[in-house]
This record gives structure tokens, C-alpha cells and sequence, in this order.
């Protein structure tokens, strides 16, 4: 027997049949491995990915432009279909969320000038770029829309006045075609990252945000508006808060360990008390908020809390991810044991076939040299 283990009994591993049958090591080879599987260490403990350096604003940034995005498509079906009181609610509560969006968003570069530098560059390839370039476009319409809900009565019959009032609708449906895009930028950007959490649930993400968008929108107008003209308010509370309940819940049941990042710990306690809240409020929209202008608020209130810590919740699983090397090594390790696996039984199909073919060729082989030799 050979001292290399390539022939001999038990340890062949070429011809017919060779290792068939034989038992895997856990890393998807042939071989038995002879020493225990190592553990995972980073160098140090130290992280193998950068964490984000981003503080509370970003989280808050994603929140209040979710949430003016989703007042700039209320307002402007309020408007179309004439409930002034909703309109406003949604036009100037839009508008002053995406004033607090963008205050974040420039408190958080530091300078008001990288702001200005990103819209020197358009990028499709870039998501950051895109949504720039989105909120660019979103802006203008949001602001000409709020501004015509709140100019003074006294100027209304002004030709200034006159004209805003002209300009509103169009602007505020110029929003409206935008906020979509503005809703769920943010989710795009952060799933693109390499950020373990983020970049695993890239499908469900926009749907989480956008959702959550129409929820804490709906919230909004259920909370200003009077309970005669929110019904759009508290079905598109409803709405969302669906869409938003039904991804995340997707995110939980995602396969792979990345998922721990939002099933355990403060991340995982942020997410379930914002499905409570929201649960709540969109019962709240269906029920009692049909009657009662301080069930509306409450329920209104509910859903907003629960967009925030949606928002919250998400970001710090990301957080979480990148600061463990257990995210980054442990999902690499599953993919490279899946493709060893997978180029197992790929190679054992192709002998098979190969061995099936071998087998055919002998029978023909074997029927021929019996047929008599023709005269």
C-alpha cells in the first residue's frame, strides 16, 4: 500500500465508484480532515470592516425624509380631491420635514460645501448621487406648494399671491412624482454599502422604507387633519404600515447569520417596539380614529414612533454588523462551503453520466460481437 493514500483499500480516489459514498468534512471536501475546524479570529479583534462613523443624524435623516416624501403624495391627492384641510396638513408638514432632512443630512458632513460638491457630479451608477439629484428635483415643488398654504390673507389678492396660489398645484403634483423616488433613495444607498445587514436584505429594504414613509405620512395627517377629511390619511396609514410590517418580517426570516444582526440585541428591540407601535397605530387608523379626533392623534403619534424607530432599529443592526468580523467571515465561509458543495454534485452527475455512458458503449460492444457474421 502506498504511503500517499492514493491507492490501496479505502483509499482510492481515482477510477469507477472511487469515494463514493464516503463521508464529507464539514467544509464541503472529500478529505477527513485530521485536526479540528479552526475558529474564527480577527487580527487583534480587530473589526474587518470600517463601521460607520455616521452618528444619530443619519437615522434621523432617513426618518424625516421618508416622512416628507409620503406628506407630498397625501397633500397632493388631498388636493385633487378637494380636502384643503389634509392638503395643508400634508403640504407645510412635508415641507418642514424635509427642511429638518436636509439640516441633518449637512449637520452630519460637517461642511454645507460637501453638500454643494455632490451636486457638481451626476452619477447613475451612484445611488448618493441619484438621491442628490432627487431631492434636487423633489425640493422646489415642496417648497412652492407650502409656501402657498401659508401666505398671508392679506396677500392672497395680489398678483404675487395670485400666482403662488396658480403654482401650487403643479408644484405640489411635481413633488408628488418625486417622493417616491425620495422615500426609498435612502434604502437603496444603504444596501449598496458593504455593510453586512444592509447589503443582505437589499430587496426588502426599499419596501420597509417606503412603507414606513406612508405610515408616518398617514400618522401626520391623522394627527392635523379633522377626522372628516383623514380618511385618505388613515388608509394610507394602514397601507403602509402593512408593507412595512411584511418586509421587515421578511428581513427576520431571511436564512444565513447575517439575520442575527436583527433578531438579537438593541437593534432587535428597537425593530419590535416599532411594530408594536405601528400595529397599534394602523389599528388605531381602522377603528377608533374614525370617530375620535384624540384617537387620531394617538394613533397618528403611534406610527410616527414606530417610522422613527424602524429607522433607528435598522441602522444600528447595520452598525452591528460591521463592527462584528463574525458577519463578514462566517456568511463568506456559507457561500464557499455551498459552492464547494454544489461543484460536488456537479462532478459527481458528470461521472455518472460519464460511467452510464461507459456502460452503454460495452453493452453495444458485447451485442455486436454476438450477431453472427453476415454472408
Amino acid at each position: 500500500m502506498s504511503g500517499d493514500g492514493t491507492t490501496g483499500e479505502g483509499g482510492r480516489r481515482s477510477g469507477r465508484g472511487g469515494g463514493r459514498g464516503r463521508a464529507r468534512d464539514d467544509d464541503g471536501s472529500r478529505e477527513q480532515s485530521m485536526v479540528p475546524r479552526a475558529e474564527f479570529r480577527s487580527y487583534y479583534g480587530r473589526p474587518v470592516l470600517k463601521p460607520p462613523v455616521w452618528e444619530w443624524k443619519i437615522p434621523a435623516y432617513l426618518f424625516t425624509g421618508g416622512l416628507s416624501a409620503g406628506a407630498a403624495l397625501l397633500a397632493a391627492g388631498a388636493d385633487l380631491t378637494t380636502r384643503p384641510r389634509l392638503r395643508r396638513a400634508g403640504r407645510v408638514g412635508g415641507f418642514a420635514a424635509l427642511l429638518a432632512s436636509m439640516y441633518l443630512l449637512v449637520a452630519d458632513l460637517g461642511r454645507p460645501a460637501r453638500f454643494h460638491h455632490m451636486m457638481r457630479v451626476a452619477k447613475p451608477s451612484s445611488p448618493m448621487s441619484v438621491g442628490t439629484w432627487i431631492l434636487i428635483a423633489y425640493g422646489p415643488g415642496s417648497a412652492l406648494a407650502a409656501a402657498a398654504e401659508v401666505v398671508p390673507a392679506s396677500w392672497r389678492g395680489t398678483l404675487p399671491g395670485r400666482l403662488l396660489r396658480l403654482a401650487a398645484r403643479p408644484a405640489g403634483l411635481s413633488a408628488a412624482v418625486f417622493a417616491p423616488g425620495v422615500a426609498s433613495y435612502t434604502a437603496v444607498l444603504l444596501s449598496q454599502t458593504a455593510v453586512p445587514a444592509w447589503h443582505d436584505a437589499h430587496r426588502e429594504l426599499p419596501f420597509v422604507f417606503t412603507g414606513s414613509a406612508a405610515a408616518s405620512a398617514g400618522g401626520l395627517g391623522m394627527l392635523l387633519a379633522p377626522v372628516t377629511e383623514a380618511g385618505p390619511a388613515r388608509r394610507f396609514a394602514v397601507v403602509g404600515a402593512a408593507a412595512e410590517i411584511v418586509a421587515s418580517r421578511l428581513i427576520d426570516r431571511r436564512p444565513g447569520f447575517v439575520t442575527r444582526a436583527y433578531t438579537t440585541g438593541h437593534p432587535h428591540r428597537l425593530r419590535r417596539a416599532s411594530e408594536y407601535l405601528t400595529l397599534a397605530g394602523a389599528v388605531a387608523a381602522l377603528t377608533v380614529a374614525r370617530g375620535s379626533r384624540a384617537a387620531a392623534a394617538v394613533g397618528g403619534l403611534a406610527l410616527m414612533a414606530g417610522s422613527v424607530l424602524q429607522r433607528f432599529g435598522t441602522f444600528e443592526a447595520g452598525v452591528t454588523s460591521a463592527k462584528d468580523p463574525a458577519y463578514v467571515v462566517k456568511p463568506q465561509r456559507e457561500r464557499l462551503d455551498a459552492r464547494r458543495a454544489e461543484e460536488d454534485v456537479n462532478r459527481d452527475r458528470a461521472r455518472g453520466a460519464a460511467e452510464r455512458d461507459v456502460n452503454r458503449d460495452a453493452e453495444r460492444g458485447v451485442h455486436r460481437d454476438r450477431e453472427p457474421d453476415g454472408e
